[in-house]
């Protein structure tokens, strides 16, 4: 007579145990069966009943295949084959992972030898600038400190937010208003527009706060809207002087975090510092300006271009960015300096030569490196770490997905390596040809057909680019603004050149040609397709009284087609100009 088996998981399924079996398949084919039948019939079925009815047929399933495998594997033969199977997987999989990293590791260091032997770097710190002696240094004079100095320490430290001194005082941001929800809009210049400024609503506003606080000193009776915003500014004119000085050091370069392991984590909190500061300096200019100031004006704006040239060493792209920015609004004085006449010849050969020094096509060349080596030095900081977190932009949060975090825990490594690979081909192929230095062209159409190769290589459902989906910037919203600031700053000194020109003979040239040698080395083309810059004279209206008329000058735009100087504007109660249709023009209203 045979022992009956003590296992309970050793017993014949006879009984309530073959009919529960019989009863979970069941289950699982009925519920297949019947949400076939339901949108067969075209039934609408909703997203969360939807969610629940996978939610029970997969928790079904599961316990129906559990139960099975508990069944089978209570047995000391199926046992030992499961522990056998379980062994040759993990091995097979270990292999594979090896010979895929590999793989990996070959092929990214295959092409970085490849471009490094043509002088292409790609590591973080052949990025990093130059260190300067500190007695030079104007980033680290008492001043500038400030701007930076609540967060990271005089080496590139940062500080605990804990440790942070909450009473720090940023002697360089200089507001220029209460704060910046409640200054005036209204009488903005806007050289792209064609209009000047008009002070007026300044002077309202800080007679008008006068009334409430004692923020800004103003006269006890209203001076010229020129006079009164120049008073309400004067409580900054000891900083501004401090500034000034500052900026004559030789050298600047500000001392960022460089050697952390996640580049993403780099503070840069001297940015928004730095763009105020030309905020308050082209209000001053302006004001400089309509008070017959203009030497003060020009020393104003040189300190601006200063300003701009100190942060042109990072390797960051949004550094450049918000130094296009800061170009942008150190042009507005300049051009209703030249507007209104006020520049005289040595002022404005002086102004030629200090915009000479920004050179926006070649700053988007280095910030694209820069900007390559960032991508590369994060993925490689992922491949080490295997911290999600990196996509948080912060090191303290913890916002990222269990998915996001599990993934590339167990990802090999050669995932890192192919990215990193993906994104240094894809920067090589598609960002860094589209200025060409040389002939100093920038082609829309080429930015259009990279960008559209580059959107194709992001959305290829495959692993060897899904970090570089998340890293690598968009290429024509990048170069457009370069291009369009590059091409601006060429206008304004055309623009110099001609009011030179009008100076020595009383009226505008019929052509651009007429300037060069004598007030400009070389007239510049058109960075649009490289053509001449377009030129045209226009007759002087009755009550402009402007010798000579004025002018029209312009280039083509992104859209590469001659509008004949028209500027389209955006849709909004203020409008601004749209770079991206239109002509970019620089011309002066009839009055």
């Amino acid at each position: 007579m045979n022992e009956e088996p003590k296992s309970i998981w050793k017993k014949s399924w006879t009984g309530p145990r073959k009919l529960l079996l019989a009863w979970l398949g069941l289950v699982i084919v009925t519920m297949i069966l019947f949400a076939i039948i339901m949108l067969a019939a075209g039934a609408r079925i909703t997203r969360e009943e939807l969610k629940l009815w996978l939610a029970l047929l997969l928790c079904a399933t599961m316990v129906f295949f559990l139960v099975i495998f508990i069944r089978w594997i209570f047995c000391w033969r199926n046992f030992k084959r499961f522990i056998f199977g379980v062994a040759c997987l993990a091995t097979l999989i270990a292999l594979a992972y090896a010979e895929e990293d590999w793989r990996g590791w070959h092929a990214w260091n295959q092409f970085k030898q490849q471009w490094e032997a043509k002088g292409e770097k790609f590591d973080w710190q052949s990025s990093v600038p130059p260190a300067v002696p500190d007695d030079q240094n104007f980033a680290l004079t008492p001043l500038v400190f400030t701007s930076y100095g609540q967060m990271l320490t005089r080496d590139g430290k940062m500080i605990p937010d804990n440790d942070r001194d909450t009473n720090f005082v940023v002697r360089m941001e200089m507001p220029i208003a209460r704060d910046y929800s409640d200054w005036p809009t209204n009488g903005a210049g806007n050289w792209e527009k064609a209009t000047l400024t008009d002070l007026e609503p300044w002077q309202n506003y800080y007679r008008t706060l006068a009334a409430t606080t004692n923020l800004f000193p103003v006269a006890p009776q209203p001076q010229s809207p020129a006079q009164d915003v120049l008073l309400a500014l004067s409580k900054y004119n000891s900083t501004i002087e401090e500034l000034r000085q500052a900026s004559r050091l030789p050298y600047s370069r500000f001392p960022l975090e460089y050697d952390k392991d996640n580049p993403e984590a780099i503070l840069l909190p001297h940015l928004a510092v730095m763009k105020n500061c030309v905020r308050i300096l082209r209000l001053r200019a302006i004001a400089e300006l309509q008070s017959g100031q203009s030497e003060k004006a020009l020393e104003d704006l040189k300190l601006m271009l200063n300003l701009n040239q100190s942060i042109r060493t990072e390797p960051v792209l949004i550094s450049h960015l918000v130094r296009i920015a800061m170009a942008a609004i150190t042009l507005q004085p300049v051009y209703e300096g030249l507007a209104e006449h006020q520049w005289s010849d040595a002022q404005l050969t002086e102004l030629d030569s200090e915009l000479a020094r920004l050179d926006f096509l070649a700053d988007y060349e280095f910030s694209m490196r820069g900007e390559r080596i960032f991508g590369i030095s994060v993925t490689e900081y992922l491949r080490r770490s295997r911290n999600a977190q990196v996509f948080d932009y912060t090191e303290s949060g913890d916002h990222s997905s269990p998915f996001q975090n599990i993934g590339l825990r167990l990802a090999p490594a050669s995932l890192f390596y192919r990215n990193e690979l993906t994104i240094a081909q894809m920067h090589q192929q598609w960002t860094l040809p589209l200025a060409d230095l040389e002939n100093r062209i920038v082609s829309p159409a080429k930015v259009s057909r990279s960008q559209a190769a580059a959107d194709r290589e992001l959305k290829r459902g495959w692993p060897y680019n899904i970090l570089a989906r998340m890293i690598f910037p968009a290429v024509s919203s990048v170069i457009i603004n370069y291009a369009r600031e590059q091409s601006s700053v060429d206008l304004a000194r055309v623009a110099i050149a001609l009011e030179r020109f009008r100076l020595a003979h009383g009226e505008y040239p019929e052509s651009l040609d007429a300037l060069a040698s004598q007030f400009m080395g070389k007239v510049p083309h058109d960075i649009i397709g490289g053509g001449p810059l377009h030129y045209r004279l226009d007759p002087p209206s009755q009550s402009s009284g402007a010798a000579g008329g004025q002018f029209v000058l312009y280039s083509v735009g992104w859209n590469e087609r001659d509008d004949g100087g028209v500027v389209v504007l955006q849709k909004g109660s203020t409008p601004s100009a749209d770079i991206s249709q239109g002509d970019w023009v620089w011309r002066y209203s009839q009055k």
